[in-house]
């Protein structure tokens, strides 16, 4: 599955600008993908979509701009997406009364040796969950972990083919099991596929990355942009063409008031990330932007 790059993450202000539209499929995506093992244990199977909302909401609260701070928390959170082949998830032990968190806790140490997934067929061969060892001590769990699923190519041929799979935790004290449903089951299919859903659509980015952008520059081929947090859009003013179908003449005036607008933000701001989305194979518009780095 592809992993999150800065250029997948919305600025604040575009954010909030699709926020109320994109948290509502967030939801109703991650609803399809909790399940719960017993009374005190769920998981929620992460994709890219339920992590590049994690990093959204993240930079909102704490009203992030520095594309720094950005790229440390989408480094954390790319480890958590699954490759192809593999599920990936967050199991919440939860515990509501506070007096009974640390003793519950207790109760199930080692629950890490008894979290597994059987694939109907294959029962035989549970897939035991790989818990992350950072977030291990021998004598104490934490109430949140980060778990991964390996499945074999027999197994994920038999997922995508519709078979019935069950989450299971054997633990001395803690003895459960859960059917998942055919809804999260067809979702993970994605996952296992390395096909994950896409819940903030290109031409919503298009939209949000310009809102509130003010035109500073302008000629018959190329149009500059200042977006909030003092980014620079350099692009094409004809939003219908690819690399392959781009003159020389455009690509090079392109890069020439790139240039020049890269050496006025450098000397606004101290130094400049710039970020090429030149499209190929597909129509789209040439798209130079410019960052600065704080």
């Amino acid at each position: 599955m592809k992993r999150l790059a800065l250029e997948n993450i919305l600025d604040l202000d575009a954010y909030e600008s699709v926020r109320e539209a994109y948290r509502e499929r967030v939801i109703a995506h991650k609803n399809r993908r909790r399940v719960s093992v017993g009374p005190q244990v769920s998981l929620v199977f992460e994709d890219r979509e339920t992590l590049r909302y994690q990093i959204q909401e993240m930079a909102r609260v704490e009203r992030t701009h520095d594309a720094k701070k950005v790229q440390i928390e989408l480094d954390v959170y790319n480890a958590l997406i699954p490759d192809a082949g593999q599920l990936s998830a967050t199991l919440f032990i939860e515990i509501p009364e506070l007096d009974r968190i640390q003793p519950e806790l207790d109760r199930l140490v080692g629950i890490d040796e008894h979290v597994s997934l059987v694939v109907d067929g294959f029962a035989a061969e549970p897939i035991s969950a790989r818990f992350d060892p950072r977030q291990m001590e021998e004598d104490r769990i934490s109430a949140v972990h980060y778990i991964r699923f390996s499945l074999s190519p027999e197994q994920v041929a038999a997922w995508k083919a519709g078979a019935p799979s069950q989450l299971r935790i054997d633990h001395a004290n803690y003895a459960h099991a859960t059917a998942l449903a055919p809804e999260t089951r067809s979702s993970l299919a994605r996952d296992l596929a390395g096909d994950p859903v896409v819940l903030l659509h290109p031409e919503e980015l298009e939209q949000a990355q310009t809102t509130g952008s003010t035109v500073v520059f302008e000629s018959e081929r190329v149009r500059v942009r200042r977006l909030p947090a003092d980014r620079i859009l350099v692009e094409s003013v004809a939003p219908q063409i690819s690399l392959l179908d781009a003159d020389a003449e455009l690509l090079a005036e392109l890069l020439a008031v790139a240039q020049q607008q890269a050496r006025k933000l450098q000397e606004q701001t101290g130094s400049v990330r710039l970020h090429l989305d030149l499209l190929v194979s597909e129509p789209g518009l040439l798209r130079l932007e410019l960052t600065p780095l704080r």
